[in-house]
């Protein structure tokens, strides 16, 4: 299985916590309008945003390597 390439822009709060404010994936670039949900392991941040294209997307920090990866993305439904 191949992963999508992600690369995150986020910011640290003043309790030092990574934030996504905007990724690109695979040469697109989306702002993140929302976040959702977040939650915590002891070796990831992880994050379920809203991007300005209406998907949904979580989006996973690892602590130790400093690295994003995309965990999933969900489409929105046009009715």
């Amino acid at each position: 299985m191949i992963t999508p390439s992600v690369t995150v822009e986020a910011y640290a709060g003043y309790k030092g916590e990574e934030t996504p404010r905007a990724f690109t994936l695979d040469g697109v670039r989306y702002s993140v309008n929302e976040i959702l949900d977040r939650w915590y392991t002891e070796t990831h941040s992880c994050f379920r945003v809203r991007a300005d294209d209406r998907n949904r997307y979580v989006l996973r920090y690892h602590l130790d390597e400093e690295i994003w990866e995309l965990v999933m993305q969900e489409r929105s439904i046009e009715i």
